[in-house]
């Protein structure tokens, strides 16, 4: 397959800002945001999102890949092993009934950043996550946040485990 791109000559990924360090006034993302790291993925509390559904994390390699559909299968499934991590902490500690996920890719898919990553929202009971307005949340409304996962991650690395499954 060839590669599909969005992103616009010049472009600066704003997910790979962050994770070097890096701060432009046209990135939201600040260094502070991120609540996990290892060599292949990261996850940070998202710049924007829904004000029913605050804390809502976004998980993203670490390495630059556009969309899925060049994602390779380290990543992907590196990713999807702190999704997994992430939904259980937000179970574990917001007091959320349920978690969301959602990847996007191409701008017909709705994807705005052309850096590949999926959301995991809390979820509440008539939280209307679909039907709320987006809003840019500020560093300091994120730290509470970020702070609170980055801890519950630290602490317990069973979120991390694979389910004990019963034998047949």
């Amino acid at each position: 397959m060839s590669k599909i791109t969005h992103a616009p000559p010049g472009y600066l990924c704003p997910f790979c800002a962050v994770l070097a360090g890096q701060q432009y006034e046209l990135v939201w993302s600040v260094p502070g945001d991120i609540v996990y790291r290892d060599e292949v993925v990261a996850a940070l509390i998202a710049a924007g999102g829904s004000p029913n559904n605050p804390g809502h994390v976004l998980v993203i390699p670490v390495a630059h890949f556009e969309n899925l559909y060049e994602l390779l299968e380290r990543e992907g499934a590196a990713m999807f092993r702190l999704t997994r991590a992430v939904a259980r902490a937000m179970r574990a500690f917001t007091g959320c009934t349920g978690v969301s996920t959602r990847q996007h890719n191409e701008p017909h898919g709705n994807q705005d950043v052309w850096h590949v990553h999926t959301h995991v929202f809390p979820r509440f009971e008539n939280d209307h996550l679909y039907a709320q307005p987006h809003v840019r949340n500020t560093p300091d409304d994120r730290k509470v946040h970020a702070d609170r996962l980055r801890l519950y991650l630290e602490a317990h690395p069973e979120v991390f485990a694979d389910p004990v499954r019963a034998t047949l």
